[in-house]
């Protein structure tokens, strides 16, 4: 499973109506840290396929969504559950440090 693109226009239908958690990658084409962190985003993907919906959006082609959540600095990580922004993670961090805060918001049932 790869990562779902996320713009500004299908925001609302992937992310806040999802019915599992999603994990956005607010990313761009000429950030560094952005193509650092993109293959451990990929792997999350795989990872957590059914459980976890994984999304990545450019930020400077759908710049509304970015500014409604305050991204400042990318990469930022943000994890949204039943609509709502739960977590977020900025910077490339180890994948063990994303895992660890996406397990806090997936359900064991």
């Amino acid at each position: 499973m790869k990562p779902v693109e996320i713009t500004d226009q299908n925001f609302q239908q992937e992310v806040l109506e999802s019915p599992v958690p999603v994990l956005v990658d607010f990313w761009a084409v000429w950030c560094g840290p952005c193509r650092v962190i993109a293959p451990v985003v990929e792997e999350l993907a795989r990872e957590y396929d059914g459980r976890l919906k994984v999304g990545k959006l450019d930020v400077d082609h759908n710049p509304n969504t970015a500014a409604q959540y305050g991204i400042r600095s990318i990469p930022s990580l943000m994890i949204f559950k039943d609509g709502e922004a739960v977590d977020m993670i900025v910077g490339a961090v180890p994948k063990q440090q994303l895992v660890s805060k996406i397990e806090q918001h997936i359900s064991t049932t």
